[in-house]
């Protein structure tokens, strides 16, 4: 007797389970039309993305630099003042620098910027020693604070040696005074022979070293007027 056909796939009592039909395999984003949809499981192609640039390389976008006078001013030491750079040495003080032989306070001068600074020099000192002399070792303050007052103001070597005559001279002037005061109980001798011999003495040795441009520094002189 003869099996009747059996319908596709049918394998009978036993036979193998049909196999599922194949289906052609195709990549995400390849489709045999525009406008196709893709395969089930499968997403859309994510959008296209520009690559940031890298490190030295492409530009910044348009308007990413900040407009015109958005910077912050330099910090201190970023940029040089307005007019440059001071000279070597830095900017000179108020009123310029001193002339030869000046001095701004400080150490001593040394030398004369002309020969008016000069002669003045040696009236404190030689006239200090000259008036303490004829007076008696009383006197002697006289010649160097005129020197100071008209010289002192626009010379500041003048200024620096009448000043050192004036404050040895006002001081001996003044153990001469005492020293004529105490006359009557006979000690006051002392003072007026060590006010005349000292202010006499060394008024001339600062005299000769002004002559020789030199600054002399008195001993046992206070500093009273600077």
């Amino acid at each position: 007797m003869t099996e009747p056909p059996r319908p596709p796939g049918d394998n009978g009592p036993g036979g193998n389970p049909p196999e599922p039909p194949t289906t052609p395999f195709t990549s995400p984003g390849s489709y045999s039309s525009p406008g196709e949809s893709p395969p089930p499981g499968y997403g859309p192609p994510p959008p296209y993305q520009a690559s940031p640039p890298t490190s030295g390389g492409g530009y910044p976008p348009p308007g990413a630099y900040p407009p015109p006078g958005a910077y912050p001013p330099p910090a201190e030491g970023g940029y040089p003042p307005a007019g440059g750079y001071p000279p070597p040495g830095g900017y000179p003080p108020p009123g310029g620098y001193p002339p030869p032989g000046a001095y701004y306070g400080g150490g001593a001068p040394g030398g004369f910027a002309n020969g008016e600074e000069k002669t003045w020099a040696m009236v404190a000192h030689f006239g200090g020693a000259a008036g303490a002399f004829v007076s008696g070792g009383v006197a002697g303050w006289i010649a160097p604070l005129v020197a100071y007052l008209v010289k002192g103001n626009t010379s500041p070597t003048v200024r620096a040696h009448s000043t050192a005559a004036l404050n040895f001279q006002l001081l001996w002037s003044i153990i001469g005074v005492a020293g004529y005061i105490l006359l009557c109980i006979g000690i006051g001798i002392v003072g007026v022979i060590a006010a005349w011999a000292l202010g006499t003495i060394f008024g001339i040795i600062a005299g000769a070293k002004a002559v020789n441009g030199e600054y002399y520094k008195y001993p046992m002189s206070p500093s009273w007027i600077k």
